[in-house]
């Protein structure tokens, strides 16, 4: 069958060659595809390119042209990435996952080479890396050796899969972040097809959530869980509904002072408020003119956190500019120019916007400087407002913090001295031997860190100003502050080198730690014991400020209740200041030598200032040194041993392990059963996070994960994390809702993973509860509240739900990767009618719950709850299914099993 159905394939000449495309501007309908968004124009090609009458036919490449501003989303397509990129700490258990599927499909009798990537692979290491070691210039030595000693076996497990996979690559440990290595080298905005000369969209899938980073760059991509990511790797089209697109408009440009945080800050409680979850953005407008590539991917980098499933900016002389300037060749750039010109995609000053399906703007003027928290990335707060916010949030909690801005405090009086007096409740502490003491809103931890902004020049050069200022006036970093820079990919240390700055730095402690997510993943390390001792000692609630995305209860650190989202420079201020109970904004950061008081304005630099260390600083050799040999790795990695063999060996690993998703597994599908007699196991309020359900942080000794590594004979210093320990389900079952900071209703007046077990009415851990009903074959539901699963594109958080036994999620509201991993996983989500929550209904989790039948595939379904005195509940929740491929994953018990039994077949 033609793939041209639309006769649209085309040539186009660049530099005098000649390639073949399928040109947008062939189609009839050409006034409604001229004011198509830019995001739906590049959906429009991939059904073209790959019309096959069976996943794209005739009709869904006419729903795409006519696209409706106004219209609900119900149109399903079937949207082909051209690429996957996975990062470690869910690219190891996909891996996993492929290396069963190859174990299963000959159990099935089909051939093991069936289980390979059909489009190309690539994973990063980047999330392995823990902060072990800070504040001198040997961290980033005794970090990697640390890491290497932690993950060789996960390691060796990556090296014999980029063996045994085709179209498989590893970027090694110690390299960068995946998003910011994505950005500046991987990406190409669009591809080529070598066989036919064939041009389209550079377009992909990640397994994490911040995938859509690379949207600032004009390539249409998205996080997807690592299951998802896996059925794309092995040539399976992802299934969607054809999405809104709302516009947000940017004009003006920065005031001085303003940084591109502080705008990402703006747009991410802007669209939030707005409601966007699920849906696509576009930024457009003569603001853009105003907003180089840097700044629109930091914008890109959180659209997890405004609910989008991307945040998109179309290709124009920015995109090109950084392309030249990241070391792309000048061929590519001239294809990327003459395609996206060609096909409508090229954005130009002045233009008509698109039909968007609603809108809203931004004069890039009014943006403030901000920070965001104290636990979610969208409550920004205006800098000068910070100190007010932390003393209401201490409120909150039940504590009155009088101001204490009396006398000179901190280092003993003099030098450095923050204007402060110990409260009442301080707790006195000596550490890198000077006594002080640590009181409620001290900042323990200040970290540089993340893709979002260590991608950034502008910030990272201006946190090395602002560190070369402080150092002049003779400030210090306060002594419990654990000062870290996790710079996201071997370019930023070159050209802070280069701008004069990378001495300041470490100086005052931001040494580089390692090359990774760091921090912001939840790789903090250990607090200094003093530090740690005095927080459970006092029950204070201790701050971190970091450059990163996330800031979800219980993900930086155990020991950390209040987490604070800023720029780097801000991030530097913060460590020299040592208090989220100081107003930073306009109190003293510290004293110089003559004990004057010395200002955030005194070390702030002008954005002149920065212009020109950006400028000087950086350059497309730079790039090119730095990514010569990407794939290489350093000794460590090339002398690791690699195994053998087509089919994984599964050695004894406490890392990786075959898991059970397969075991049994037949050809022959079994019928929808009924779901009966279940019972609650988790009961939750609003914004429960994927950190919530499947936390990355480290493994409590006294835990189901703790005791399961113990009785293996691991020591607790080498239990690592558990985002480290995906590739071994029995650690994850036993760590699944086991979030330090998760509070489960069926448990009052506790905290972490604890359920009551109803038969006996024993609270005891939701693991152990899971199992004693998996002995009695009792199905499990859980009960939530609006945006459940926010957060990181965890698939884990959908697999530990299903093999705890939790068939059924009742929720008020889902984020989107979220609920396709349930369904992909082969859990029902649910939602409540628009007007009901399990509160308003009654439901106090004691129930048991029967659901009707799934047979015909409804889009509502009844359920019954009844009561221990045989009270009954009745009420309709929507079927969160929301397609006809995701039906037929759900019928197959997930879509690993899906695809395995197609391929067997």
């Amino acid at each position: 069958m033609s793939k041209n159905k639309f006769n649209t394939q085309n040539q186009l000449e660049v530099e005098g060659k000649t390639y073949q495309f399928y040109d947008l501007g062939k189609l009839s309908a050409q006034d409604k595809v001229s004011k198509l968004p830019y995001s739906i124009k590049v959906l429009l090609e991939n059904l073209l390119r790959n019309f096959d009458d069976l996943h794209v036919s005739e009709k869904d490449i006419e729903e795409v042209i006519n696209w409706q501003s106004d219209a609900e989303p119900s149109a399903q397509i079937a949207f082909t990435p051209a690429r996957v990129v996975l990062q470690d700490f869910t690219g190891v258990p996909a891996i996993v996952d492929l290396a069963a599927m190859r174990d299963a499909v000959v159990n099935l009798g089909g051939e093991a080479k069936a289980i390979n990537p059909q489009v190309p692979v690539d994973l990063v290491i980047d999330h392995s890396v823990m902060v072990d070691y800070f504040g001198d210039d040997s961290a980033l030595r005794k970090n990697t050796e640390r890491e290497f000693e932690r993950n060789q076996e996960r390691y060796q497990f990556l090296r014999w899969g980029q063996k045994a996979f085709k179209n498989f690559r590893v970027v090694p440990p110690g390299t960068g972040i995946v998003h910011q290595v994505n950005l500046e080298y991987l990406g190409q905005v669009v591809m080529q097809d070598t066989d036919d000369a064939m041009l389209y969209p550079d377009t992909l899938v990640g397994t994490d959530s911040h995938t859509t980073m690379i949207n600032g760059l004009g390539i249409l991509g998205w996080g997807v869980g690592g299951i998802e990511a896996e059925a794309a790797m092995l040539g399976q089209p992802i299934s969607m509904l054809l999405p809104e697109v709302v516009g947000f408009e940017l004009s003006g440009a920065l005031a001085e002072g303003a940084t591109a945080t502080d705008l990402v800050l703006t747009v991410v409680e802007m669209l939030r408020k707005k409601g966007v979850v699920g849906k696509f953005v576009e930024f457009y407008g003569d603001g853009l003119a105003n907003l180089p590539l840097a700044d629109r991917a930091t914008i890109a980098n959180m659209a997890p956190e405004y609910g989008a499933t991307c945040g998109i900016f179309p290709v124009d002389d920015a995109t090109l500019n950084y392309l030249a300037l990241s070391g792309r060749s000048t061929e590519q750039i001239a294809i990327v120019e003459a395609y996206a010109k060609a096909q409508g995609m090229w954005r130009e000053d002045g233009e008509a916007p698109a039909n968007y399906s609603a809108t809203l703007a931004l004069d890039l003027s009014d943006v403030v400087p901000s920070i965001a928290g104290p636990k979610r990335p969208q409550d920004r707060i205006a800098l000068s407002e910070a100190k007010g916010a932390f003393v209401e949030h201490m409120q909150i909690l039940g504590v009155e913090l009088e101001d204490n801005n009396v006398s000179q405090f901190a280092d003993e009086g003099g030098a450095n001295a923050i204007g402060q007096e110990p409260r009442e409740n301080a707790v006195p502490i000596e550490i890198n031997g000077q006594k002080t003491q640590l009181q409620h809103g001290d900042i323990v931890i200040a970290a540089i860190t993340s893709c979002t902004n260590t991608s950034n020049p502008d910030v990272m050069i201006a946190a090395g100003l602002v560190a070369q200022k402080a150092i002049a006036r003779g400030l210090k970093v306060k002594p419990w502050v654990k000062t870290s820079l996790a710079p996201g990919s071997q370019v930023v240390p070159a050209y802070l080198e280069n701008a004069g700055v990378m001495g300041s730095l470490n100086e005052l402690g931001f040494d580089i730690v390692g090359f990774g997510c760091t921090t912001c993943i939840g790789n903090s390390g250990p607090l200094p014991e003093a530090v740690s001792a005095a927080i459970n000692k006092g029950n204070l609630t201790a701050c971190s400020v970091l450059s990163g995305n996330r800031n979800f209860e219980g993900r930086i650190h155990q020991d950390v209740r209040a987490n604070y989202l800023a720029s780097p420079p801000l991030v530097v201020a913060y460590a020299l200041a040592g208090s989220m109970t100081i107003n930073i904004a306009e109190d003293a950061l510290g004293f110089d030598e003559n004990n004057d008081p010395v200002y955030l304005k005194d070390i702030w630099p002008s954005q002149q200032e920065i212009n020109e260390k950006v400028t000087s600083s950086i350059s497309a050799e730079l790039y090119k040194e730095k990514y010569a040999d990407v794939f290489d790795g350093t000794p460590q990695w090339q002398e690791l041993s690699t195994p053998e063999g087509e089919n994984y060996a599964w050695p004894e690993s406490t890392y990786v392990r075959n898991p059970p998703y397969f075991d049994g597994l037949s050809k022959d599908i079994a019928s929808l059963s009924d779901i009966k007699d279940a019972r609650c196991i988790v009961k939750v309020g609003d914004s429960i996070t994927t950190d919530h359900i499947s936390p990355a942080g480290a493994i409590q000794a006294k835990s189901p994960a703790g005791e399961y590594l113990d009785s293996h004979s691991v020591a607790q210093k080498d239990f690592n994390s558990l985002g480290s320990r995906r590739g071994n389900h029995e650690v994850m079952m036993r760590g699944t809702f086991a979030n330090t900071r998760l509070r489960n209703q069926l448990a009052p007046g506790t905290e972490g993973g604890f359920t009551t077990y109803w038969p006996d009415q024993d609270v005891t851990s939701i693991y152990d509860a899971a199992m004693r009903y998996k002995e009695s074959k009792t199905p499990l539901v859980v009960l939530a509240g609006k945006e459940y699963g926010t957060g990181s594109s965890r698939d884990w958080a959908a697999k530990g739900t299903k093999l705890l036994g939790i068939e059924v999620v009742i929720a008020q509201s889902y984020e989107r990767i979220h609920r396709s991993n349930l369904v992909g996983f082969g859990v029902l989500p649910l939602e409540f009618a628009d007007d009901q929550n399990a509160d308003d209904l009654g439901l106090d989790g004691k129930e048991s719950y029967t659901f009707g039948s799934l047979a015909d595939k409804p889009k509502s379904i009844n359920v019954i709850a009844e009561k221990e005195d045989g009270e009954r509940i009745e009420f309709t929740a929507k079927v969160r299914i929301d397609t006809q491929s995701e039906w037929h994953y759900y019928q197959h018990g997930g879509i690993l099993h899906y695809v395995l039994r197609s391929l067997a077949s």
